[in-house]
Order: structure tokens, then C-alpha cells, then sequence
């Protein structure tokens, strides 16, 4: 909740021993408080001398106060909140301890005494419920049990602190109250706050001025006070009677005691045996639920046997379909086959039926041509050439037929690939352009977390016409790392106030965004300008040839500007105000570096160019077994040596990507997977196009080749036949008509029949097959239906089974807790037996106990007890009531012979007042003349006017006139504070009716300044006195206070002016000497909206950030300022 951090490095604070040696005497070294109003459990060290308590209101600053009220023996109406001590336990808590340890005095030889550590128990349940808690407290010193006034007694008078003085101790309730001091209770506050002797002498100047104003009756005054010892002598008589009635509540109280240990067992009893009945009950109910599980599981096995089943029997006719697709394309290229064969033998059988036609019908006709025939036949070649080169045709266009056939299959193959990489590769195309606007994503996700930015996107948006440059953000929506483990590493370096910022180009578009959201609209917005893009020409921090040797020997990867792409202007944004361009990256290599090779060191020395003298600070970003960590090295400005800290990365938030990375990688792979098949198939299918259509142009060429060739060997053929009849008409004629052609065709016919068998039987064959792979096909996706019907239901079998035994699992885990609950409440009950046992023995006090007149209900007997403590508690023990009365007696003589000395008792008392007065008014007026001159110089730093008076009620003129017998008025004696605020008006005295609360501050704080050197309690309290203040009178209080209270010491490291606490809930920025290191600031990170741990918070890293911030955007930073300077000067004139 809390963490101290002094603004010093770490590796220059002096040794726990030299650090004591600066509290003073009674500082206050320690604090621990548990469950203490807003606090569960903190402990934090003050410094040794200003003490600045800071944060938000309501997180528990002046819960500080109130602790050191309290712990060191002070009570609740001193502190103007409440009246009783239980007030400040936790809620929901029933007891609370403050533990306080004070710096130790110094012996003779300058070795401290013993140390002191006051602890104070607050305990709901003690005192009287209605009262005001007085009994609620117990008090340790040392860890020995000790009363109020022994508390009270070390604090007050061994350390000299007055936690009822406010000019020591000003809580926030009581600030009010000392402005509103007379100047009577502020000469006594004074005078506390600057020793006990003063305010002693004051009371016995009062008092010696009452006994001088009454010494002309010294013998009634002596016959009063002899009746007065009288009636004390009564009351010790009475006194008597008082110790036999405690007496008697005392022995009443060990009965109720008694009763009290039976009462309490019984009613623990009962809570036992209803915890073992609440254990039986779901002891039943657990064998319950394991019963029923056992069929759900059994049902489950069950089901996934079957969809096992189910899945082999798919494999087995995937495996079918396969060998089936291959018979067919068997039986398919062996009927084109038969096909070919039968064509040839058509045209065979075609050839032999013209031959025998031509014949019969040129037997006539071609003997008269004999002569033109065989003058004609010497054009022809010879038959052998003819039908050697038909054949050749036949065989050329048959191959070049099944290339033409085996080269379509193949670029069909090829184009169905292609087609289907074209769709998978569109799908996926459209589905990643979805999810690639990671920018509105992120947008989104940012406007729905901080709608002041959505607000302000939606008017850039709008009006972007009016802007003279581009206007870019905010600048976490302009980002994209290049992966999530850079992401965490820059989210971690920026500001989360630069990830929500405005990026600008010019001043003219700064102040029209500034003017019209944030002055006119009232839209929060941070606006960083980026005139000039400069990064690419950059000198980086290290050379390449170090960059090379971090690259090479420590794991870096480069450097944190380089691990992701945004705009110029944004990139150019975070080099200005977080200097990415100087930090570095790295993987696992790194760890090994900082290990083993001396990295930090390396880092440090800086190279030879570089001139300037000492190390040079560096921060880099590394992972390690899956986790990112932070190194910031910084160069300690007192000894010039580094400083090391290490922070854990968490994941990021602000970058991280606006849907899955590894579902656009898986996207993005299809694509280029596509895209690469696509690439390697397609000239392949271009090839077969341009091999088909070459092919079919040599079919073509062979096909007329073919006709021409059979062209003639027909030619040739009726050439012979004509030729054959003219030369012997009936010769020829018989010889063809006994020529046995018919055996011929019936050869032809035949062979032509048996190849149309074959052709059909293949063909029949396919068909069959291909109704084999339909029938599969059909069985087949009915299977998978089946199966993913089954799988469906498996997994329904399986949520079912894992919510019954998550359920199961629940009830063995309440059966525990009520088994660890019963066995609990069973050993608490054998303890209270034998703490009723040892109390009152059943056997001998159980019959009495019921016969005493006791209350039956615990609630009674509690109330009872209570009722006897506190009458107890109400009358003193006081032993010695009889030597006392004896004693009495003897001064009642005493005084009766002092009767007749009365007379030289009045010159006695005179001279006794005169000596005192003499002593007491010298040092008054002395100090009363030093706090006027330094309360008169600090006003005077403010522009005020002060001054600070003795009011001595008229004493000093009766001593001017000679009165013999002086009214000094002891008792009206005071301090004025007189001010003066503005020029025209005079010195008044300070007060609520005249001044307003920042006048009485300032006043009050100046006051309490002057007192400061001279009081002699060891440390002070000031709480949220700054408030009402403006900002200049603030910072010219926060100055004093600071001057004040860090001088430096005198004659040892604790002679100074002591400890000061100042709590307030805010600090001004740039307040004079913050940098003292006599300051201690005490960070109060309580709350809802502080850190979840207090360690989150660095001290050295958050000053240094903030100088690096201030020097890189200076001018920025006074833009804001002199545009927020002329907005004000407008509403003024406005008004």
C-alpha cells in the first residue's frame, strides 16, 4: 500500500548506522499498522527529517497521522474525527495494532540506549459496547504489557512529545481549530510545543496570584483547608466501603467466568454435531453422483467404439472407390483400342467390296481402254511404295491419336488443379482482407476503453478538410509491430498517454485541434506536433561495428524502432518523446550475455569517439523461456557508477492484434501456397494446350497424306483391273468370278465381330464399374453422415460425462470441507472441554453454578461480564485506604499548627511570584521577540506584513504606575499574530471572522515555521495545511517549510530542528528544492485506481523519464502553456 523512496540512488545511501544517526531523539523510525482504516497490512520508515505524505484523496494520508495519534498513547477526540478507538479497525475486521518505533536517546559515550517500540491492540470486542472503548485498547512497550500512563509517561516525558499540542501535531480536522485560537490557548500551545517548564511556571504563576489574593484570610483560608482534609477524611472512610463492594463483583465475575467456559462449550457442541450431520448428508450425496456416473461413462465408450467402427469401414470404402475408378479407366482405354482396330478393318473389308465391284462392272468397259490404261500405268508408283506409305499414314495417325487423347486428359488434370487452387486462394484472399483492418480493430477496441479519444477521432475525422496538414492517431492505431513479443516491449517503453495522442505537423493544426476539442467540446486530448521528419538521417547510439558485436556475440536483434512500421510523423513522435531509436532488442542469448560475458559493463563504456567523460545509461528489452523482460541502466549522478533495474513484461493490451495472428498467417500460407501451384501448373497447362493444337495440326498434315496415298492405290487398283480385262476379257472375267472373295470379307467380318465383342465387353465392363463407384459413392457419404452423426453425439456423451464428474468432483470437495469443518470443530470442542475443566470442574461446579443466581444465555452472561468488569474497572483497587486515612490525620495537625505561622505566609508567596515571574517573563519575551522577527521575515517572502506580540492584560502599565499590589492576571496572559495582506490596510489580529482560510493558512504555516527551531518535541505534523492556497502562495509555503526543515545539523548528524511530516493530496510540478536529499517522500498507493502492487512504482525511473520527457519536448510542452495562457486571457475578457 505504501513505499517510501527517497529521490536518491540506491547504490549512494549511507549504512543503516549512518543513516540512524540523523533521527533525533524520539523521531519516529518505523510504523506498521494492520487492519487499520483503509489499511490490511503496511509498514513504512520516515526519514529523519521532512516527510512529504502524497497521493489521492481518500487513499489514507491522514489515516498516517492518526496512527502516530494514536500509537503513541493519544486518544480519538484529539484528532476531531471520532470518540472512539474501535472507529478505526477495518471494516469487517475485529481487531487492529499499531506498532511505532522510536529513535533511541544516546548514552554518555554516544551509543544509543535501547530502542522503544510502542504497540497499541485495538479490539472490537473489548470495553462496553455503548461506551466510548476505553477498555478497548492494550498496550505493549517492548513486548511487555503496559498501562496508558506508562505509555504516556515515556512519550511526554522521556521524548518531550505532546501529541495534544497542536503546534506540534495539527491534524486535518483540527487546522480550523488553531486559527481559531484566543491568544490565551495560543500562549498555552506555545508554551507546550517549547517546553514543560514554561507552561509549569505559567500554571504556578496562576496559581501563586490566587493563593497571594486570598493570603489576607490566610486563617479562614487554613480553617477551609483544615475542613477540606476533614472531608477527605470522610471520603477515605467511604473509599473502604467501595473496596468490599469490588470485592464482591470481583468474585461475582470469576462465577460468570466459569459459567461462561460451560456456556460456550455447549453452544459449540451443538455447532458440531450439525457440521457432522451436514458431513453425512453430502457424504450421500457424493456416492450418489459416483453411482450414476459409471452408465455415462460405459454409454460413452460405447458410442466411440461404434464411431470407430464407422471410420474403418469409410477407409475400406475409400479404398473400394479407388481400385473400382482404376478397373474402369482400364476397361475405357482398352475399348478405344478395340475401336481403332475395328475402323481398320472396315476399311479393309470396304477395299475388297469395291475391288470386286469395279471389276464386274469395267470387264467390258476397260477392254476397249487397254491401250489408254497402259499408257496411263506409267504414272503410278509400284504397289509396295503405295501400301507402304498407307501404312505408315495409319500408324502415324493412330499414335498421334492417343498422344492427342493422353495429352487432353493430362491438361484437364492440370486445369481442374488450377481452378481449385483459384478458388481456395479467392477464399482465403477475401477472408484475410477481413481480418487485415487491424487498424479499425484496434480502434475499437481503443474507443471502447477511453471514449474522450472516440470523441476526438470523430471530429478529425469530420473535419479534416480544415486542417492544413494530415492529422494522424491516435498513434496506437497507427502501430503494427511485427509481433506480439516486440508488441509487449514497445507498449511497455510508451506512455499510455502517447498511445491515446494526436500527431500534428504544423503549430497552425495544433492550436485549431486544441481550440475546438479540448476548449470548445471540453474533450480531453494530448496533441504532440511533429514539424520535421529527421529519423532516417539519425546518428545512432552505438556504431555499426558495436551494433555488429551485440548482434553477433549477445543475442541483440537491433533495435526498438525497428520492430515495427507506422508513418513517419508517428515514428518520428516516439524517437522525440521515448527514444526507441536508443533502445534495445534481443532474444535468449542476451540472458547468457548478462551472465557470463560481462554485458552490462560492455553497454556502459562508451566507444572511442565519443569524448565525453564517465559511463553512458542504456535500457534494452529481452525474452527469456518465454518471457519479456526490461533492463534500465542508469548512471548514478552522485558516484557515476550504474544503477541496474530489471521489470517483468506482461502480455500486450493497447498493440495487440485485432484478430488471430496465427489464423492470417494460416490464411496468408493458403494464398501463397495457391499462388505457387497456380505459378508451377499453369505453364504446364499452357504447354499442353500448345502440344494439342501442334499435335492436332500434324493430324492434320497426316490425315491428308493418308487420303491422297489411298486416293491412289485405288486409283492404281482400278488401273490393274482394267488393265487385267483388256487383256483377256473372259479370262479375267472368269478368274473374278471364281476369285473366292466372300472367304475374304467372312474372314474380315468375323475378325471385325470379334473385336466389337471385345469393344463392348470393355465398354459394358466401364459401365458396370462406373455404376460399382456410383453405388460406392452413395454408401459412402451415408457412412460419413452416420459417422459424423456419431461423432456429434460422442462429444455431447462427453460433455455430458465431464459435467457429471466436474459435479462429482464438486461434492467430494464439499465433503471435504465439511469433514475438515466437522474434525475442526471437534478438536475445538476437546480443547474447550479441557479449558472448562481446568476453569470449573464439572463435578464440583456444576450444581453451584445452577444455583447461583447467573444469568442461562451466553448473550447474558457475556452481558453480565461486561457489566462486572466495568464496575471492577469503575472502582479503584486502593490497598493503602487506612495508612492514607492515618496520614491525614497527622496533616490535619500539621495544619493546625501552621494556623499561628500564617502571618509571614503572604511576603513569602510574593517573593516566591517574583522570583518565578522574573525567570518566566525574560524567556517569554525572548522567544516571543525571535518567532515575531522570522514570522515577520516569512510573511514578508509571501508579500505580506507580520508580526507577533506578548499580551501581557495590563501587567506592564501597574508596574509603570508603582502599584504595590499588582493584578498581574496570569491567566490572560497571550500571544497575538498580527497580518497584514494587502497594502492599504494595517496589522490586525489573526482570526476566522476577518481573514479567509488561505490568509489563515499562510498565516498559521509561517507561524508554526518561526516556532519551528525552538520547540523542543523531536518531530511535527502538518496535514493538507496547502489547501486554499493559490499556486504562488503554495509554492512560497512548500519553500519555506522545505528550508526550514532540512538545515543542515550542528554539532552531531542529529542536532537539527527534527522530523516534519507534511501530508497533502497533491504537489505542485516543479517545486524548489525537491532535490534535497533531507526530503523523504512517502507515495500512498492505497485505493481502487492505484497500483495493484506498490512495486510497480519506481521513484528513480519516473524522475529520470521525466527529465528525458522535459528535454526532448520542451517546445511542445510550452506551446501548451502559452495556448492555454491566451484561452484563459479570452474567457477573462469574455466575462
Amino acid at each position: 500500500d505504501i513505499m517510501t523512496m527517497a529521490v536518491l540512488d540506491d547504490i549512494d545511501r549511507p549504512s543503516q548506522e549512518e543513516r540512524d544517526s540523523h533521527y533525533k531523539p524520539g523521531s519516529i523510525k518505523r510504523v506498521k499498522l494492520t487492519n487499520f482504516l483503509t489499511y490490511d497490512d503496511v509498514e513504512f520508515n520516515p526519514g529523519p527529517r521532512l516527510n512529504v505524505v502524497v497521493g489521492p484523496n481518500g487513499t489514507g494520508k491522514s489515516t498516517i497521522l492518526c496512527a502516530i495519534c494514536l500509537g503513541l498513547g493519544g486518544q480519538p477526540p484529539l484528532l476531531g474525527r471520532a470518540d472512539d478507538a474501535r472507529l478505526f479497525i477495518k471494516h469487517e475486521k475485529d481487531q487492529a495494532i499499531i506498532e511505532i518505533e522510536l529513535s533511541p536517546k544516546l548514552k554518555s559515550n554516544g551509543r544509543p540506549e535501547a530502542v522503544h517500540i510502542i504497540r497499541r491492540i485495538i479490539d472490537r470486542d473489548r470495553g462496553s459496547e455503548h461506551g466510548k472503548g476505553a477498555g478497548a485498547s492494550t498496550y505493549f512497550i517492548n513486548g511487555h504489557k503496559t498501562p496508558l500512563k506508562g505509555v504516556k509517561e515515556l512519550v511526554s516525558e522521556r521524548y518531550q512529545i505532546h501529541i495534544d499540542n497542536l503546534c506540534t501535531f495539527l491534524p486535518q480536522d483540527k487546522v480550523g481549530n488553531f486559527s481559531g485560537f484566543g491568544k490565551q490557548d495560543l500562549l498555552v500551545e506555545t508554551e507546550k510545543s517549547l517546553s514543560g517548564h514554561l507552561y509549569n511556571t505559567h500554571n504556578d504563576l496562576i496559581e501563586l496570584e490566587k493563593a497571594l489574593q486570598s493570603s489576607g484570610t490566610d486563617v479562614a483560608s487554613l480553617q477551609t483547608e483544615l475542613e477540606k482534609l476533614t472531608k477527605e477524611n470522610e471520603r477515605l472512610e467511604r473509599e473502604k466501603e467501595l473496596m468490599e463492594e469490588r470485592q464482591s463483583y470481583i468474585e461475582r465475575l470469576d462465577l460468570l467466568q466459569k459459567k461462561r467456559a460451560w456456556l460456550v462449550f455447549d453452544h459449540k457442541r451443538e455447532e458440531a454435531k450439525a457440521a457432522k450431520e451436514a458431513r453425512e448428508e453430502l457424504k450421500k450425496k457424493k456416492k450418489e453422483a459416483e453411482r450414476t456416473l459409471r452408465p455415462l461413462a460405459e454409454e460413452h465408450a460405447k458410442a466411440e467404439a461404434e464411431a470407430s467402427r464407422y471410420t474403418g469401414r469409410i477407409k475400406s470404402l475409400e479404398t473400394k472407390a479407388k481400385k473400382d475408378a482404376k478397373t474402369m479407366d482400364d476397361c475405357i482405354a482398352k475399348a478405344d483400342r478395340y475401336s481403332d482396330e475395328i475402323d481398320n478393318e472396315i476399311n479393309q473389308y470396304n477395299i475388297i467390296e469395291a475391288e470386286r465391284r469395279n471389276a464386274e462392272r469395267a470387264v467390258e468397259k476397260e477392254r476397249l481402254r487397254l491401250e489408254q490404261i497402259e499408257a496411263e500405268g506409267g504414272d503410278f508408283p509400284s504397289a509396295e511404295e503405295m501400301e507402304q506409305t498407307l501404312k505408315e499414314a495409319q500408324s502415324e495417325m493412330r499414335s498421334l491419336k492417343a498422344d492427342i487423347s493422353r495429352e487432353k486428359s493430362n491438361c484437364a488434370g492440370v486445369m481442374e488443379q488450377i481452378d481449385k487452387a483459384k478458388t481456395e486462394r479467392d477464399g482465403a484472399d477475401n477472408h484475410l482482407s477481413r481480418l487485415k483492418d487491424d487498424k479499425k480493430l484496434r480502434l475499437q477496441r481503443l474507443f471502447k476503453s477511453a471514449p474522450n479519444v472516440e470523441q476526438a477521432w470523430k471530429f478529425i475525422d469530420e473535419n479534416r478538410k480544415m486542417f492544413r496538414k494530415p492529422v494522424w492517431g491516435p498513434v496506437a492505431a497507427e502501430v503494427e509491430p511485427k509481433n506480439q513479443g516486440t508488441a509487449a516491449c514497445l507498449e511497455n517503453h510508451v506512455a499510455n498517454a502517447t498511445w491515446k495522442a494526436y500527431v500534428v505537423e504544423c503549430k497552425e493544426d495544433y492550436d485549431l485541434l486544441y481550440r475546438e476539442v479540448r476548449e470548445k467540446r471540453g474533450i480531453p486530448i494530448n496533441i504532440i506536433t511533429v514539424e520535421k521528419v529527421t529519423f532516417p538521417q539519425m546518428n545512432r547510439m552505438y556504431s555499426d561495428e558495436r551494433m555488429e558485436v551485440l548482434r553477433n556475440e549477445h543475442g541483440f536483434y537491433g533495435y526498438l524502432d525497428e520492430t515495427f512500421t507506422a508513418p513517419d510523423q508517428i515514428r518520428q513522435a516516439l524517437i522525440n518523446r521515448h527514444n526507441v531509436d536508443k533502445v534495445l532488442t534481443g532474444g535468449e542469448a542476451v540472458q547468457n550475455s548478462l551472465e557470463r560475458k560481462d554485458l552490462l559493463e560492455f553497454l556502459s563504456t562508451r566507444e572511442s569517439h565519443d569524448r565525453r567523460p564517465g559511463k553512458q545509461s542504456s535500457c534494452f528489452y529481452y525474452s527469456f523461456r518465454g518471457q519479456s523482460f526490461k533492463y534500465t541502466n542508469q548512471v548514478s549522478r552522485f558516484s557515476g557508477e550504474i544503477g541496474s533495474s530489471v521489470d517483468t513484461i506482461g502480455q500486450a493490451r493497447q498493440l495487440r492484434p485485432g484478430s488471430d495472428p496465427g489464423l492470417k498467417d494460416r490464411l496468408a500460407e493458403t494464398i501463397r501456397a495457391a499462388d505457387e501451384l497456380i505459378a508451377r501448373l499453369q505453364p504446364e497447362a499452357d504447354g499442353s494446350q500448345a502440344t494439342i493444337q501442334e499435335l492436332n495440326s500434324r493430324g492434320h498434315a497426316i490425315s491428308q497424306r493418308f487420303k491422297e496415298a489411298k486416293r491412289t492405290k485405288q486409283e492404281y487398283g482400278h488401273y490393274k483391273l482394267k488393265l487385267k480385262n483388256q487383256r483377256d476379257k473372259l479370262q479375267e472375267a472368269q478368274e473374278n468370278a471364281s476369285k473366292d472373295n466372300e472367304r475374304e470379307k467372312a474372314k474380315r467380318v468375323a475378325k471385325i465381330k470379334k473385336l466389337m465383342e471385345n469393344s463392348l465387353s470393355m465398354s459394358e465392363n466401364a459401365a458396370k464399374t462406373h455404376s460399382e463407384i456410383m453405388k460406392n459413392t452413395r454408401i459412402l457419404m451415408g457412412v460419413k453422415l452416420n459417422e459424423n452423426s456419431l461423432k456429434e453425439a460422442v462429444r455431447k456423451l462427453a460433455d455430458q460425462l465431464e459435467e457429471k464428474k466436474a459435479a462429482t468432483a464438486e461434492l467430494a470437495n464439499q465433503f471435504q470441507i465439511a469433514d475438515n469443518d466437522y474434525n475442526q470443530k471437534k478438536d475445538t470442542l476437546r480443547k474447550l472441554l479441557r479449558e472448562a475443566e481446568s476453569i470449573a470442574p464439572k463435578e464440583e461446579w456444576h450444581d453451584r453454578l445452577d444455583q447461583e443466581d447467573l444469568p442461562e444465555s451466553l448473550e447474558e452472561v457475556e452481558d453480565a461480564l461486561d457489566e462486572a468488569e466495568q464496575k471492577v474497572n469503575s472502582i479503584t483497587d486502593n490497598p493503602h485506604v487506612m495508612r492514607q486515612y492515618e496520614e491525614r490525620k497527622k496533616d490535619i495537625a500539621k495544619l493546625q499548627a501552621q494556623l499561628e505561622e500564617a502571618d509571614g505566609e503572604k511576603d513569602l508567596k510574593r517573593k516566591q511570584l517574583q522570583q518565578k515571574l522574573d525567570r518566566w517573563e525574560a524567556s517569554l519575551i525572548n522567544i516571543v521577540n525571535k518567532v515575531s522577527e522570522k514570522f515577520s521575515a516569512y510573511m514578508k517572502e509571501v508579500g505580506c506584513a507580520g508580526e507577533v506580540r506578548l499580551y501581557t492584560a495590563g501587567a506592564g502599565e501597574a508596574r509603570e504606575n508603582g502599584d504595590d499590589d499588582i493584578r498581574y492576571n496570569f491567566k490572560d496572559w497571550g500571544v497575538e499574530i498580527l497580518v497584514k495582506f494587502r497594502e492599504a490596510s494595517s496589522l490586525q489580529v489573526l482570526s476566522a471572522q476577518t481573514h479567509s482560510g488561505g490568509e489563515r493558512s499562510v498565516s498559521t504555516i509561517m507561524y508554526l515555521m518561526g516556532l519551528q527551531n525552538l520547540m523542543a518535541s523531536p518531530f511535527r505534523c502538518v496535514d493538507e495545511i496547502n489547501q486554499g492556497l493559490d499556486e504562488r502562495n503554495e509554492r512560497l509555503v512548500f519553500k519555506r517549510i522545505v528550508e526550514n526543515s532540512t538545515l543542515p545539523a550542528k554539532s552531531s548528524n542529529s542536532d537539527h530542528c527534527g522530523q516534519y511530516f507534511l501530508i497533502t493530496p497533491k504537489l505542485l510540478p516543479n517545486l524548489d528544492g525537491m532535490e534535497n536529499e533531507n526530503i523523504t517522500v512517502l507515495f500512498v498507493f492505497s485505493g481502487p485506481h492505484n497500483f495493484n502492487n506498490y512495486l510497480d512504482w519506481n521513484v528513480d525511473k519516473f524522475v529520470e523519464d521525466k527529465k528525458k520527457f522535459l528535454s526532448l519536448s520542451q517546445g511542445n510542452e510550452e506551446n501548451v502553456v502559452n495556448n492555454r495562457s491566451r484561452s484563459k486571457g479570452k474567457k477573462r475578457k469574455s466575462k
